[in-house]
């Protein structure tokens, strides 16, 4: 196929970057590899990537920097794929600009997923703020411009701060928002930072809008980094 999806694999373990690169080739994508910093941010521009794959362990430059400079100048989606677990690394990460965070090891069914994932992000913040009017998925349905939400077609009642919540996590959906990320943007920037009040919010949507809110269907919470809403209904 022509112009096939391109992507950047920033990583200076030989065995990891070959396997990724193979994983994406058999998939019909068109790997780039770069194993520093230096190497990598001149390759942007140049080869201007559809995805980036970022490894934060690199030789010469930590690779939560190459995040805050490539986002001085670009949106590209930047997934980082790094063996650093620890919820400071994923939210530093994530707050910084970062799409998405696979810790190692990982799948490669959920890579190929998560780069989906950004691709259509990418499409959608490209022109198009929001894909529509109603978000769908599973049974759940939230007009925004009616501001009414239902599940399986029954009328959900939201209190005005619930609704911006579910709202703001349906027009990302399918990507982990942070707690701080959340908080700013209902909040204000100047709001403190404190994850309990979101949480109560939090416990009472899911009684609202899940079977069983112990094990939701619609929002996932990425324990100590934030919440991801469900991916929406016949999106390619």
């Amino acid at each position: 196929m022509p112009n096939r999806i391109k992507v950047l694999i920033i990583e200076d373990e030989n065995a990891i970057s070959n396997f990724i690169a193979a994983t994406l080739k058999a998939n019909d994508y068109t790997p780039l590899l770069a194993k520093t910093a230096g190497e990598a941010l001149s390759m942007i521009p140049s080869h201007c990537p559809d995805v980036i794959l970022l490894d934060l362990g690199l030789p010469d430059m930590d690779g939560i920097e190459i995040l805050k400079k490539i986002r001085e100048w670009s949106q590209v989606p930047v997934i980082v794929v790094s063996a650093r677990g620890e919820e400071g690394d994923k939210v530093e990460a994530l707050d910084l600009g970062a799409d998405d965070y696979i810790a190692k090891p990982f799948g490669t069914s959920e890579l190929l997923a998560r780069i989906r994932t950004a691709l259509r992000h990418s499409v959608q913040n490209s022109g198009n703020t929001h894909m529509g009017d109603v978000f769908a998925a599973k049974g759940l349905k939230i007009d925004f411009e009616k501001r009414k939400v239902t599940v399986d077609e029954n009328d959900v009642h939201l209190t005005q701060i619930e609704f911006k919540i579910v709202s703001l996590l349906a027009k990302s959906a399918g990507r982990v928002l942070t707690y701080d990320f959340i908080i700013t943007e209902l909040w204000g920037p100047y709001a403190i930072k404190d994850n309990q009040i979101l949480r109560v919010n939090m416990a009472n949507i899911r009684r609202k809008l899940e079977k069983n809110p112990a094990s939701p269907e619609y929002i996932f919470t990425e324990v100590g980094v934030g919440y991801r809403m469900i991916e929406e209904d016949n999106k390619s």
